[in-house]
């Protein structure tokens, strides 16, 4: 695999390649490639790599305990990093029906849903889940991956044509490529866009959408996206992993809070992101999901949702609808931060939500920046290519309603203060 080393023994391999240069090799061999990756994994661990896959340990409160990824010491760091929206994850009542749960059932559920893997806990959920949402049924997966991999390729046959946004999930893009069916991307929130490559399709047509996307944390332009496909007669499939629980007047996610709840069709989601637990969900009619929990092979073919996570997300849900006043403060941290920023001067991208990404737009130099940020006490992690398109890497923030006033401005004060030392800030 020539095209995986460098010519030179000087030249940098940490800073010429990433992961990606790693994808394609030419040799018949298919271990030949590891040498090499292991190669540049040598020098790109200790060269920034390294602030990936720190183990926490902690409950992912607002400061946590990490083992230092070069030093191998535990350092207590404000966790700007854990998807934990509301904080709820690690509340009493919230681990109190775990230990119960795990008292009474044991650890997993030790089969597949359709066998022996389904408890009263599972199906607790999935109705306390469709009462919040307001639709007949809703159905479990294992995972949020699983969800999207097993719902788009229940669905949707060879021949059939699926339209997603440039800037989908990866379980989004593998569920679509798992169904076998025609793929097609529209520009990132491009209704016309939309409209071209619908345009010219016939037969079977699915469009899907995030509610918040993951990395620039920009909301979908829904209103519009429903239009367009009314008019082509396509099905809207939303995945609502990063708004689910927040937005909308009772958290319902985007498709409330745009009034669009009964124009999309399919509802998809996780239950690790705000409630901070494990799982995914689809929620519809039951004739839905009873077809769902037929052809759903990622969950038809998996061990089902451990009862302990089950029960703990049962708790977490009750807590959501009871205190509204969680959304509000997770809202006013947001502004909170958003105005820091803007008065500092550091780039936040189009963020509109939760999901705050700190533009860097240097994919070398994002590494040591990040690096003195934990040093300052920080913990938040480079993202870099191909999680983002080259040159867009970015330093994300998750807010968290968690957050005191006190630890938004230590965030915001050191992410400047660095940022001007590096010459990234616009002020």
């Amino acid at each position: 695999m020539k095209s995986a080393q460098p010519e030179e023994k000087s030249k940098s391999v940490f800073t010429d390649f990433d992961y990606t240069r790693f994808y394609h090799y030419s040799a018949e061999d298919l271990a030949a490639v590891l040498h090499p990756f292991g190669e540049w994994l040598k020098e790109a661990r200790p060269a920034g790599y390294y602030l990936h896959g720190q183990a926490l340990a902690s409950a992912p409160t607002p400061r946590v305990k990490v083992r230092d990824g070069k030093t191998g010491q535990i350092r207590e760091l404000l966790n700007l990093s854990s998807y934990n929206y509301l904080g709820v994850s690690y509340r009493p009542e919230v681990k109190r029906a775990a230990i119960e749960a795990i008292e009474k059932y044991g650890l997993g559920a030790s089969g597949s849903p359709i066998l022996s893997g389904t408890f009263d806990l599972h199906i607790e959920l999935a109705e306390a889940l469709a009462d919040y949402k307001k639709t007949p049924a809703a159905i479990l997966f294992p995972t949020g991956y699983s969800a999207n991999v097993g719902f788009i390729s229940a669905i949707m046959r060879s021949g059939d044509n699926i339209v997603l946004d440039q800037f989908a999930h990866a379980s989004i893009v593998d569920g679509a490529i798992l169904s076998k069916a025609k793929t097609l991307f529209f520009r990132h929130n491009n209704p016309l866009d939309l409209e071209r490559k619908l345009a010219n399709l016939s037969g079977k047509k699915l469009v899907i959408v995030e509610g918040v996307y993951s990395m620039d944390g920009d909301m979908c332009a829904l209103p519009e996206i429903v239009e367009v496909c009314k008019r082509h007669g396509a099905r809207i499939l939303i995945d609502e992993a990063h708004s689910m629980f927040l937005f909308g007047p009772n958290g319902r996610g985007v498709v409330e809070h745009f009034g669009l709840e009964k124009e999309v069709d399919f509802h998809l989601g996780t239950f690790s992101k705000t409630l901070g637990g494990q799982g995914g969900y689809v929620c519809g009619s039951q004739e839905l999901i009873d077809y769902v929990s037929g052809f759903g092979r990622a969950r038809f073919f998996s061990c089902s949702l451990a009862p302990v996570l089950a029960a703990g997300l049962l708790a977490g849900i009750r807590i959501v609808e009871q205190e509204p006043q969680l959304r509000a403060k997770l809202w006013s941290n947001v502004a909170y931060l958003r105005r820091r920023f803007t008065e500092e001067g550091v780039d936040i991208g189009h963020s509109c939500s939760q999901v705050i990404p700190v533009m860097i737009n240097d994919d070398v130099r994002v590494f040591p920046i990040g690096e003195k940020l934990q040093e300052r006490g920080l913990f938040l992690q480079p993202v870099v290519h191909p999680a983002v398109t080259r040159h867009k890497s970015r330093l994300r923030i998750f807010v968290s309603a968690s957050l005191s006033e006190q630890d938004l401005a230590e965030a915001v004060d050191t992410i400047a203060d660095v940022l001007r030392q590096e010459g990234v800030c616009r002020r």
